[in-house]
């Protein structure tokens, strides 16, 4: 068995009903959403395709879609820890199989947080001058978003258990601070944020809108931002990778 339909759905219940999920995948994007364009007096102005309000939805749903992927897999990694993986060996569906479920679950709450996020946006007046950017956006957040539940599987591999979920969300809070995602940086605090985790891959996301030039007249090259989507996915493999070795040796 490669996946179970009822352990999807009872996963998606169980973190349904965890408050942790809902404020921090769900309610938290939302929310700081409205903050900085949906209720701003700003977010009607002129951005690129679009406006204001548009180009904070698309920033917030990538960052809801990486909460939620990182903080979900390093549930699971934390789970195999504690010795699910033997019990799952008395069940048909294996590891791989449970591998597969939990990603799956983590991405559908990534769906939606985007969901949500472009949700509030069209109720706060968010445009874009085509429909097809809303598309691509969402696109782009939901494929590239795939990378942080690496990110998540790592550090629920590396780091304690108890603690790993929140370590993976709060650190991408931290990225997103000094990544160009919540506040639009200038100045040296712009050349940092160009290496940071959530850069090229929220760049990527608010390409169909800005064309890659930031609210500060600045424009990023498409390639600069691959290269540090490609980066990172690299670094949050070897951080898996470490995690396994890790946990082999506690073992």
């Amino acid at each position: 068995m490669v996946i179970s339909p009822t352990m999807l759905r009872i996963e998606g219940v169980r973190q349904l009903r965890n408050p942790y999920t809902l404020a921090f995948t769900l309610a938290m994007p939302v929310v700081t959403y409205l903050v900085f364009g949906g209720s701003a007096e700003y977010g009607a102005e002129s951005a690129g395709h679009g406006n204001v309000a548009f180009y904070v939805m698309v920033s917030m749903a990538a960052y809801g879609t990486a909460v939620a992927m990182s903080s979900l897999t390093s549930l699971a990694a934390a789970e195999a820890k504690q010795g699910w993986g033997r019990q799952l060996a008395m069940t048909p569906l294996g590891t791989a199989g449970y591998a597969i479920t939990k990603v799956l679950s983590a991405w559908s709450f990534a769906v939606l947080a985007v969901l949500a996020v472009f949700t509030a946006g069209v109720l706060t007046g968010a445009r874009a001058d085509d429909p097809w950017r809303w598309f691509a956006s969402a696109a782009i957040i939901l494929g590239l978003g795939l990378i942080y539940g690496l990110y998540g599987l790592g550090v629920g591999l590396f780091f304690n258990a108890d603690s790993s979920a929140a370590l993976a969300s709060i650190s991408l809070t931290f990225f997103a601070f000094f990544g160009n995602v919540f506040l639009p940086l200038d100045g040296v605090m712009l050349d940092i944020a160009r290496f940071t985790p959530l850069y090229g891959y929220v760049a990527l996301s608010r390409w169909p809108l800005t064309d890659g030039v930031l609210t500060t007249g600045q424009a990023d090259p498409q390639w600069q931002a691959l290269l540090n989507v490609a980066i990172w996915t690299l670094v949050f493999g070897a951080l898996v990778l470490a995690g396994v070795r890790r946990s082999r040796r506690r073992q």
